[in-house]
């Protein structure tokens, strides 16, 4: 069973891939499933940080229920 990346794993590797996309010596068929993998990476990494968002703008009231900030 494989463990679930973190975030910082997977911007990681977005990066990587960008970088090795942009050297530009990757034959085109490697550089289209880097190309979709990065996509897949990109995706995931937005709707962490869009969950992470949404946790941010709660506020605790003092009963320990959240409601959402204005």
């Amino acid at each position: 069973m494989s463990k679930q990346k973190t975030f910082e794993e997977n911007l990681q590797e977005l990066e990587a891939i960008v970088s090795k996309l942009e050297n530009g010596d990757v034959p085109l068929e490697e550089a289209l499933a880097e190309f979709q993998k990065g996509m897949g990476l990109s995706q995931q990494l937005q709707t962490t940080l869009q969950e992470a968002e949404k946790t941010l703008v709660k506020v605790m009231q003092p009963d320990g229920s959240q409601v959402e900030m204005d």
